[in-house]
């Protein structure tokens, strides 16, 4: 890997094109590379891994209305190769590849429960995989070069949140994705540096946005945030292709995004990349997850499941403290002092978000679901609300360090709990990392992978299809050009006939 020193540039300085981070990400997408087997084999989980959850998900309401917003927009052409269009989630018909991103990338985030990558900043890398597919179905791409693509895009946001942290200075994380999804395609359509570099340009203009969606009251905006991102970036590779120029040196400009919106004119970001000719693995770095809730709450949902035969009896808690880094404690703990984290009527984005909540259901019933946890007559149990109300974070130093620190086996996400019962006896328990987590006790593997596939799509997706797309999925490297129409799994009418009725916009 290669370290490379970002900074803001003033007009009048001489810095080459060559120099600029855009530029550096557009080499490596335009280095024809190829692509490691276990690179290939966990792109391949992470495809299954986002079915799984789109599946869990289809019929919520932000869902359905991406969805029927996608299919009032049925592909015109099949652009370069004249392909069939690109498929929406669960249903038949060809829709414009960037409607198509948009509705199954709403579909794969709804529910907070797909694959995650922390280090400077956050990231969910697995919002790649909807736009690249539908680009792929669009143009009639064959496999390999979808597998290409998505290892481009991996790589670059991961190593982004390596080494740029947006969350200090209130950006969202998808402002990571925008340019990711763009280096990704040119990689899959094997464009020219000049092309890439322009794409990236662009996307991450349009795709730097606050992370007031995750703030207070979260909306369903959440969902929606990275499924944009990957839709701009999509628009933006088109433009690029036909010979439209973005604002530049977009990271290191006098007015760019590092001098107003990141560090300032003083900061300076150290971003890794790979060399020429390297290959690309950090995909292989990532996570996904076991429980529906936001990543740094994984932990502590296996902690709290394990420590429920030593508390005992839960109304004899006086107290419980979770030792957690800074990131922990100031985004889904009592540091973020938002009230709505402890209110039982806040959405399902905003209980997803409170460790507090979580941590006292996984408590009490030993387990989690993607729907029976978030319930409103769950969260209204007048016994969960008394213990829920109990719980609170602080920042721990050690934990912090371990956060951020890059030896894979320091990195921690979980925390300490200290739980003190009324009689004064104290209980404390911690655990690092997810048991899922590729260093937990757990480690996720294919299994793991068709077996959340399974679960959440028993009684959505017919026994025969769920078959069947698993196995075009696992076959993926040796499909042929116009065939990753298969990749798409059709879910019953008769489940898609329970979609939420939702009030008609202004497309029809």
């Amino acid at each position: 890997m290669h370290v490379h020193s970002v900074r803001t540039r003033r007009s009048a300085d001489e810095f080459p094109r060559d120099q600029h981070l855009a530029w550096k990400i557009a080499e490596v997408a335009a280095d024809p590379v190829t692509v490691p087997a276990d690179t290939e084999a966990m792109v391949i989980n992470r495809i299954i891994d986002n079915a799984a959850v789109s599946a869990a998900s289809v019929i919520r309401r932000p869902v359905t209305v991406a969805r029927r917003q996608a299919q009032a927009h049925a592909a015109s052409s099949g652009g370069l190769t004249g392909g069939p269009g690109a498929n929406v989630f669960g249903v038949s018909g060809g829709y414009s590849a960037e409607w198509a991103a948009w509705a199954n990338g709403v579909a794969v985030r709804e529910l907070d429960f797909h694959d995650t990558f922390l280090a400077a900043d956050y990231s969910h890398p697995g919002d790649n995989i909807p736009p690249l597919v539908a680009v792929a179905q669009q143009l009639g791409i064959g496999g390999n070069d979808l597998i290409r693509g998505l290892a481009t895009a991996y790589e670059t946001q991961i190593n982004l949140t390596r080494g740029i942290c947006l969350h200090e200075h209130k950006i969202d994380h998808v402002a990571h994705l925008g340019p990711s999804v763009a280096a990704g395609l040119g990689t899959m359509l094997k464009l020219d540096t000049e092309t890439i570099y322009q794409a990236i340009g662009q996307a991450l203009h349009l795709t730097t946005a606050t992370r007031q969606s995750r703030k207070g009251l979260i909306s369903s905006w959440k969902a929606y945030a990275p499924a944009w991102a990957g839709k701009v970036a999509i628009e933006a590779v088109d433009r690029a292709m036909r010979g439209e120029g973005a604002p530049s040196p977009i990271w290191e400009g006098e007015d760019g995004v590092i001098a107003w919106l990141l560090g300032g004119p003083e900061k300076l970001y150290e971003v890794p990349l790979p060399g020429p000719g390297e290959e690309k693995r950090a995909i292989l770095d990532s996570y996904t997850k076991e429980h529906s809730a936001e990543y740094q709450s994984q932990a502590p949902i296996d902690l709290a499941r394990r420590m429920r035969e030593r508390i005992g009896d839960l109304d004899q808690i006086a107290t419980i403290v979770l030792h957690t880094s800074h990131h922990t404690h100031v985004v889904i703990g009592t540091g973020s002092n938002d009230p709505q984290k402890f209110d039982p009527d806040a959405s399902r984005e905003t209980l997803d978000h409170s460790v507090m909540y979580i941590f006292a259901v996984a408590l009490e019933d030993g387990t989690w679901h993607h729907e029976r946890s978030y319930a409103p007559e769950r969260a209204h149990r007048s016994e969960t609300i008394e213990l829920w109300n109990k719980i609170s974070t602080v920042e721990d130093p050690e934990w912090t360090r371990r956060y951020h620190s890059t030896k894979p086996e320091e990195k921690a996400f979980g925390c300490k709990a200290v739980v003190t019962l009324k009689n004064g006896e104290v209980i404390t328990d911690e655990l690092a990392i997810a048991d899922a987590h590729p260093l937990g006790a757990r480690p996720f593997a294919r299994e793991n992978y068709i077996d959340k596939f399974t679960v959440l799509s028993d009684g959505v997706i017919d026994q025969r299809e769920q078959d069947r797309f698993l196995s075009v999925a696992q076959g993926l490297a040796d499909l042929k050009a116009g065939s990753l129409g298969a990749l798409n799994p059709l879910v019953d009418a008769v489940v898609l006939d329970k979609a939420p009725t939702t009030p008609e916009g202004i497309f029809k």
